[in-house]
């Protein structure tokens, strides 16, 4: 019997069951569909603004103590957190996808479209866009490559004080595509001859005293011998992806360094696995049924961690008459029930939206509370963008908030096994 079996397989799900298998419990990963891994940057960013402001956070362990009292972040501490990004950083360069931070404290990156965004944690290949560095920059983008505009980044990029040009090179790869998504050509790219090709392109455009911005499309399998390479024929060594529209290279990378960490400790991770019930006695659960072709199949475990998501993961759900419901457990929700409730009258108000803001109270150690604040289950735990009391995409702190409570729920469990 499984010690832990975890719901959902995007960054939240999987790091926590890098953790449990680390300390040697017995995991099992089911999700309904891939996690929102292959639709993020990359990056880990762990608390970008405050509600309200506008200003990007640098010292966030600071920002943290003016967070809610029921903020993920504060029930876990500042200490707790930095535990989790370090053993993060650990498991991740372990897998030949090392990861950099600038002083404990966020860097300013560049965004698809030109702007500062503050990140904690980035791969290599994105750390040397950081906006501190005043050296001038060159954007760098692709003939035939849709939805990625180097003007537009340099224009605004110069906007913000920054000096900055745009260039466009040919990629004369061997396709008969006539355009080509970000990872159609990082998988050009992981071929020796391709890559051979754009380190002369790089050559010919790079310039001494400029770091140079390309699209992340460096490669998917092979991408550290491409960074390698550019870096080799660059003039200052400073080679720089900047994350394009999804489907994102770099978060693809994360989740197959993930998978890779996961299958060495046998942990198997099972798509296409939607539960369909739970069966509940004695303040436990029992077990949790999905469906297949034929009759549902049954998974049992002394413990579960509900990894979902919130409302755009589909953990949550919204239906049209108003109900919001956590989809599996059918959990108490902090979301409002009256429609006319989740949205503020302007879109980008700058307090953000409740429907947003909702999902599952939880407790110190991350177990799912009911009405009256005790455990609903004394065998369940959440964590990542399910819990309550945070908005994360406005925050800039979804991959924060997935990796310090994932690690947290899977210690946790650990701690009671």
């Amino acid at each position: 019997m499984l010690d832990l079996l975890i719901i959902g397989a995007g960054l939240t799900g999987l790091f926590a069951a890098c953790t449990a298998a680390q300390a040697g419990l017995r995991v099992r990963v089911i999700a309904k569909g891939m996690g929102t891994t292959h639709w993020h940057a990359g990056t880990i960013d762990l608390l970008g603004y405050m509600p309200g402001r506008e200003e990007p956070i640098v010292d966030w362990a600071r920002a943290v103590h003016e967070l809610p009292d029921a903020h993920p972040y504060r029930l876990l501490g500042v200490e707790a957190i930095g535990k989790a990004m370090d053993e993060f950083r650990r498991l991740v360069a372990a897998a030949g996808l090392p990861y950099q931070r600038a002083n404990g404290q966020n860097s300013l990156l560049v965004s698809p479209v030109g702007a500062a965004r503050p990140v904690y944690l980035a791969p290599s290949a994105q750390q040397s866009g950081n906006l501190a560095d005043r050296r001038p920059l060159v954007i760098v983008g692709f003939a035939g490559m849709p939805d990625f505009y180097p003007a537009l980044i340099a224009e605004n990029l110069q906007r913000l004080g920054h000096r900055a040009r745009s260039a466009t090179m040919p990629l004369n790869l061997p396709t008969g595509r006539r355009d080509n998504s970000p990872l159609q050509l990082a998988r050009l790219l992981d071929q020796p001859t391709a890559q051979a090709r754009l380190a002369e392109l790089v050559a010919a455009v790079d310039a001494t005293g400029e770091r140079l911005g390309m699209p992340a499309v460096l490669g998917l399998q092979n991408h550290a011998r491409l960074l390698a390479l550019l870096q080799e024929v660059s003039a200052d060594g400073s080679i720089f992806e900047i994350p394009t529209l999804p489907p994102s290279v770099p978060g693809m990378r994360l989740d197959a360094a993930l998978r890779a960490r996961l299958a060495q400790l046998g942990v198997r991770v099972e798509m296409g696995m939607e539960v369909c019930s739970v069966r509940t006695a004695e303040r436990r659960i029992r077990w949790v049924e999905t469906e297949t072709g034929s009759r549902p199949l049954r998974h049992k475990a002394h413990n579960y961690l509900l990894a979902t998501g919130g409302i755009l993961g589909g953990g949550i759900h919204g239906d049209r008459c108003g109900r919001v419901k956590e989809t599996i457990f059918d959990l108490p929700l902090t979301t409002p029930q009256a429609r006319a409730e989740w949205l503020r009258p302007h879109f980008l108000d700058r307090r953000g939206h409740p429907v947003f803001q909702g999902g599952v109270a939880a407790d110190a150690r991350l177990r799912p509370l009911d009405r009256r604040g005790a455990p609903v289950y004394d065998n369940l735990w959440a964590a990542g963008a399910i819990l309550a009391h945070t908005d994360p995409i406005r925050e800039r702190s979804r991959e924060g908030i997935a990796i310090a409570t994932g690690y947290a729920a899977a210690n946790a469990v650990a701690a009671v096994h």
